[in-house]
């Protein structure tokens, strides 16, 4: 039978992405590879509960809608994550992942919307995205760069140059404690960059 170490599994508003807004499960995996400075799921490192498919399937069908995002920590450090989303697939959900970017992405199914970090200086991780990922982007697909300060911002916007990326779905989203957003809109503007000021709703809304 296929478990999953699952921290927390809750309903709320969508933060993030362009699916922000919207009524959505969220299944977080325990465990992270990696230690970001400026986690704000560091609980999520911890093993938590271990659930079979059917235990989650059971939880997650208390709620009304079928928008479902598996998060963590790193939901791709645990293998049975995959199978996981082919069964969400299977049973009508529209199924998210966000992924730090660092594990390879091949092998997720096709459908699911990966939503990518790609991790800049200030997260004290800034090497750990796997390039060989960028070639497993599906249309559907989004980026994101989250960042603390302008030498965030200059690696991101020399990242999306270097590798040609303007044409996919990016946010660029500021660390508020220690980048005000007001400041990052004034760069993108300046800029003219062709991505999008990424805000946390369910902080603003203080939500979960």
């Amino acid at each position: 039978m296929n478990y999953l170490d699952v921290c927390e599994i809750f309903y709320s508003l969508q933060g993030e992405s362009s699916y922000m807004g919207m009524p959505c499960i969220f299944i977080r995996l325990s465990g992270c590879n990696l230690r970001c400075s400026y986690c704000d799921t560091a609980y999520s490192y911890e093993s938590g509960t271990k659930m079979d498919f059917a235990s989650i399937l059971s939880e997650i069908a208390k709620y009304p809608a079928k928008l479902v995002e598996l998060t963590g920590g790193e939901p791709l450090w645990q293998d049975n994550s995959i199978p996981l989303m082919q069964m969400l697939l299977e049973e009508g959900y529209t199924v998210l992942i966000e992924t730090n970017g660092s594990l390879f992405l091949e092998g997720i199914p096709e459908d699911v919307i990966k939503i990518v970090d790609v991790k800049c200086p200030g997260s004290n991780v800034s090497d750990s995205f796997m390039l060989p990922n960028l070639k497993c982007l599906q249309p559907h697909d989004e980026l994101k760069f989250v960042l603390t300060s302008y030498v965030d911002y200059v690696f991101a916007r020399d990242f999306l140059q270097t590798h040609k990326l303007t044409e996919r779905t990016i946010y660029f989203s500021p660390v508020s404690s220690l980048l005000p957003p007001e400041i990052l809109a004034s760069w993108l503007l300046e800029d003219g960059l062709k991505v999008r000021l990424g805000l946390q709703l369910h902080k603003l809304l203080n939500l979960r």
